[in-house]
């Protein structure tokens, strides 16, 4: 069997490593301009200074066209191979994912929903940080616990998935986040004035984290219940004092703190967020 070659030097194909130099600086470039963002943009900047150590032994430089064909070309090269090719078109043509341009490329979407629960995932990674302890991320299956039945029973709920567990040797610290308006409706509204589909919405997600409760082994468990809220709604809460909501449920040795927070969708007010959500997860 005769293998063609396609590459005669058995070296690294340092046209390719520059053209990867070259997309690296421009996201660089990029990523630094949002450095004021928040958490998620200094990762990806630490991410991309250690990607750029990786071929900082040859120059910073883009590949012309007729060589990218060249490698598309290319029959034995893997799909991640060319995923990667047309990335880094999309950032050298400033198109697509990769760039700036929002008419070209491959258009994406995220529900607010998801976005929240990740905004929620980076806050209580910084809180982590500070507090101590383990996080378990439902987002990458870290809190599943599967639910038994006996006998198997197809037609029902197989597994609790928390968004976020935090396990301390004091105390383990449960947090949802549930992409609704009922912060802002309940800071505004007595519970009898709010409609029927309001309170029946918010009375299913205190259960639910209550059930989530069950699956703690540490006799003091804290659950949060983390909704959005604007920006001013967020200042004016903290100046009066009322950015959280606090009740306990006792029964003999076990106690659950049940807590609801109010947390905004702002990069400028992230430590600050940060810093309070630690005050209260520490006191409780």
């Amino acid at each position: 069997m005769q293998v063609p070659c396609r590459y005669p030097e058995l070296q690294e194909d340092r046209e390719l490593k520059s053209m990867i130099h070259y997309t690296l600086r421009r996201q660089l470039a990029s990523l630094e301009s949002q450095r004021s963002m928040g958490l998620v943009v200094l990762q990806l900047i630490d991410l991309c200074q250690g990607l750029i150590e990786k071929v900082r032994t040859v120059p910073p430089l883009p590949a012309s066209s007729l060589k990218v064909q060249e490698w598309y070309g290319n029959a034995m090269k893997p799909e991640l191979f060319r995923d990667g090719l047309q990335a880094m078109e999309w950032t050298v043509e400033e198109r697509g994912l990769a760039g700036l341009g929002d008419l070209q490329g491959i258009p994406w979407m995220m529900a607010m929903e998801n976005f929240f629960e990740a905004w929620v995932e980076t806050v209580m990674t910084k809180v982590a940080r500070s507090m101590g302890g383990q996080l378990r991320v439902g987002r990458k299956r870290e809190s599943l616990v599967p639910l038994h039945w006996d006998p198997p029973y197809q037609g029902s709920q197989r597994f609790l998935l928390p968004d976020l567990v935090l396990e301390r040797e004091d105390r383990t610290i449960i947090v949802d986040a549930k992409y609704k308006r009922h912060w802002e409706e309940l800071s505004h509204q007595k519970w009898s004035h709010l409609g029927d589909g309001m309170r029946e919405s918010h009375r299913h997600d205190l259960l639910q984290i209550l059930a989530y409760a069950s699956i703690s082994p540490n006799k003091n468990t804290t659950c949060c219940l983390a909704y959005p809220c604007q920006e001013e709604t967020y200042r004016s809460l903290k100046q009066r004092g009322r950015l959280f909501h606090k009740a306990r449920v006792a029964h003999g040795d076990r106690a659950v703190d049940l807590a609801l927070v109010a947390l905004p969708l702002s990069a400028q007010s992230f430590e600050s967020v940060v810093q309070d959500l630690t005050g209260l997860l520490r006191d409780s």
